[in-house]
């Protein structure tokens, strides 16, 4: 679901304290072999166990120890079939 991807882009985004760059993170996930549209919890979770840090670090956008900790509790967390708060807004 394009919905996991773009929480996990969001998560990121917030972690490192600036937007990154969402056409470059949607191909690193490709040369992964994920595909974004169809990315899932487990597989956004093992994104960020094991790449998150050297893709950001290639970006410039250090993520440290906390933010990685948060990161991942906020994607374990994550559930693509309930509505995010700012869906639920956008739909008012």
């Amino acid at each position: 679901m394009r919905r996991a991807f773009d929480h996990l882009h969001a998560e990121l985004s917030v972690g490192v304290g600036c937007l990154v760059p969402r056409y470059a993170l949607w191909l690193h996930l490709r040369d992964l072999g994920l595909d974004p549209e169809a990315l899932d919890r487990e597989q956004a979770l093992s994104f960020c166990r094991r790449h998150a840090r050297d893709f950001l670090a290639e970006l410039g956008l250090p993520l440290g120890p906390h933010a990685a900790r948060r990161l991942e509790r906020a994607l374990t967390r994550f559930d693509p079939l309930r509505p995010t708060p700012s869906e639920q807004l956008a739909r008012l």
